[in-house]
């Protein structure tokens, strides 16, 4: 039992943003988008995917973004508002494809993300 007046410590959550016209616009597979959320979401949890501890503290939310326009737009505002995210760029294509954030406090980010329903 925790101490009385002790903090209780925030969810973390990791939050991957994914575009969904990859499938209609690019013809990938369904499978592809979320693919791109494999290499992303690591590059951004602080220990290259390889923590025990963080894997058992942190919830992963994979959401959409309509197309490139507001993949890039939601990575300035999360730029402004000085949330540490990797825009992952397919290469040898040069395409953005998601976003991940590092894990933070759920009420932190979920605003800012607010917007984007979960990835189907």
């Amino acid at each position: 039992m925790a101490a009385s007046g002790a903090a209780t410590p925030s969810r973390l959550v990791q939050y991957v943003v994914v575009r969904a016209d990859l499938v209609h616009k690019l013809s990938w597979p369904p499978g592809g988008g979320v693919n791109q959320a494999r290499p992303a979401a690591p590059a951004q949890s602080g220990a290259g995917g390889k923590s025990l501890r963080l894997q058992c503290v942190c919830v992963f939310c994979c959401v959409q973004a309509p197309d490139e326009e507001a993949l890039s737009s939601l990575s300035e505002n999360l730029t402004q508002a000085g949330v540490s995210h990797k825009l992952w760029i397919e290469q040898p294509e040069n395409i953005p494809t998601c976003l991940a954030l590092k894990p933070y406090p759920k009420e932190t980010v979920q605003p800012l993300l607010r917007k984007f329903k979960l990835f189907k």
